[in-house]
């Protein structure tokens, strides 16, 4: 099972929210995920309150091997995750 670290859609037209969650690679994208890892709110002001991730799992999640998509890999740079290139 190859899992990918993705964004799950939730929010009302126009008004997007999305969670950072765990997903087997051939679920739809707001299909059932394995773990919640965070949340983000593309329109938040404050930004504070705009990314919240546990750390500690996406880092565990890494670790096992999991490929995060490209926006995942860019909102986790932003927050100072690094990934291990290689």
């Amino acid at each position: 099972m190859a899992v990918r670290l993705r964004l799950k859609r939730f929010g009302r037209r126009h008004r997007p929210f999305y969670r950072l969650t765990a997903m087997d690679q051939r679920q739809a994208r707001d299909g059932r995920a394995i773990e919640e890892l965070g949340h983000f709110d593309p329109l938040e002001r404050d930004p504070d309150k705009q990314v919240s991730l546990k750390r500690k799992r996406i880092e565990y999640w890494l670790s096992v091997g999991a490929q995060p998509t490209d926006t995942v890999r860019d909102l986790l740079k932003k927050n100072g995750i690094g990934l291990s290139e290689g």
